[in-house]
């Protein structure tokens, strides 16, 4: 095994395979768990461009399930965490209190993952039997039949109907509780599914680090879809090989005819109604594979300075270029569980923005190209109030995004303008 510097681990680790360089860019992404509708539009909009062929039936590349009791395929993270636990018991824990770094070549923003990852589990001859390079298992046919399991199905206090929780992150007054978890494959820095492949038919792209799978080298052998944790590989009988979300390549490399040869978002985020969703490409640190820094990048000002957006499930170890806003109003222990240590500051920073944070969320879904650089231009106070019993106020200031050639994209204001209907159109309401 290779040992590489997982920096949401905060240490090295083992990893089965090792690219001869990191790819120029990374495709990434920071979805808003607390803006989202639950409207499954970016589910469809996947669905219908991608899987829509036979032997696609059962594939959903994006889905929204619904936490804590939803997952496609059924119980997928409760089982991951079982097979981690069950090889490394009581000892799967974060030490939180040391998240200084050394610059960019170890950082530590959320401490130190004490832990033992897909990849240490199984390198270590924990699964003879089966001579697994990644810790992980094959879904049966049963969990892929409902990708809508238990929506919006809601949890309480075991034994205490009626009764507030009382672990919520900021809503207390919440007695049961539900999230919305939105899903496509993380385009790993580290994929499981590629380090699992005996055909070395997954590669990542090094122009975008997106991760892909050689539909003429694959045969089928379903080792992707036993490694990826996030059951993000899936299996096509009609064709025997495997697929998986592609990112929508030629939409982020800019030759969708639609593009006009600017770097756009995938059909997902483009879709999405409740305005969740930021999607970009981040710079690679040759020498360590860490995002170069790049402060007035949107991703890495939410992910690297802000940081408001988390990983899901870092210690499975794969260090996912997907991101999260923890809900608010959620158990802080079933998020931290689910996110990492570093939900608490991500929601108090998130509950009481900065200024240039509340900025910076204004962008999400704002246009359909790629936002590479961003600046605000300061406009006047607009309201004030107390948050937590701290003072906070709002001001009217504009945030301009900039495309990959440095032009202008798009131009908004913290305070939306309304519009209102002449009166010589008919109210169709």
């Amino acid at each position: 095994m290779a040992l590489v510097y997982n920096w949401q681990l905060g240490r090295p680790m083992e990893f089965p395979h090792r690219a001869e360089k990191y790819p120029k860019r990374q495709f990434a992404f920071v979805f808003n768990i607390n803006r989202c509708l639950g409207c499954q539009t970016c589910t469809i909009a996947c669905k219908s461009t991608w899987t829509f062929s036979k032997g696609q039936e059962y594939m959903w590349w994006n889905n929204v399930e619904t936490k804590p009791y939803g997952g496609y395929p059924q119980f997928w993270d409760v089982k991951t965490l079982r097979l981690l636990e069950d090889a490394n018991p009581g000892r799967q824990v974060w030490d939180a209190t040391v998240t200084q770094s050394d610059a960019n070549r170890n950082p530590r923003p959320y401490g130190t993952f004490k832990g033992k990852t897909v990849f240490e589990t199984a390198g270590k001859g924990q699964n003879p039997d089966t001579q697994q390079r990644v810790l992980g298992y094959l879904p049966t046919d049963e969990e892929w039949t409902a990708p809508n399991i238990f929506e919006d199905t809601p949890k309480g206090v075991r034994g205490k109907p009626n009764q507030p929780m009382p672990d919520s992150a900021s809503k207390p007054e919440h007695q049961t509780w539900f999230f919305y978890l939105q899903r496509i494959c993380n385009h790993c820095s580290y994929p499981a599914c590629l380090a699992a492949c005996p055909r070395n038919a997954i590669y990542k792209r090094p122009e975008d680090g997106i991760v892909l799978i050689d539909q003429e080298r694959c045969r089928g052998y379903r080792k992707c879809v036993e490694a990826c944790p996030y059951k993000k590989a899936m299996y096509r009988s009609t064709t025997r090989v495997s697929e998986k979300c592609v990112g929508c390549y030629p939409r982020v490399e800019g030759s969708d005819p639609l593009s006009e040869g600017e770097p756009m978002e995938t059909r997902c985020m483009a879709a999405c109604i409740g305005k969740i969703r930021m999607q970009g490409l981040v710079n690679v640190d040759q020498t360590t594979g860490n995002w170069a820094e790049d402060r007035q990048n949107p991703l890495y000002y939410l992910v690297k300075v802000a940081k408001v957006a988390l990983p899901l499930y870092p210690q499975f170890g794969t260090q996912p270029n997907g991101y999260y806003i923890p809900p608010r109003w959620v158990p802080r222990s079933y998020l931290r569980q689910m996110f990492g240590p570093g939900v608490d500051a991500a929601l108090e920073a998130y509950v009481r923005p900065s200024r240039e944070l509340l900025a910076v969320l204004q962008l999400f879904r704002v246009t359909q190209k790629i936002i590479f650089r961003y600046e605000i231009v300061e406009g006047e106070k607009v309201y004030e109030t107390t948050v937590d019993g701290k003072p906070w106020a709002i001001y009217n200031d504009t945030v301009i995004g900039y495309g990959q050639r440095g032009q202008e994209i798009v131009r908004t204001t913290i305070e939306e303008p309304m519009f209102e209907r002449p009166k010589k159109h008919a109210n169709s309401i």
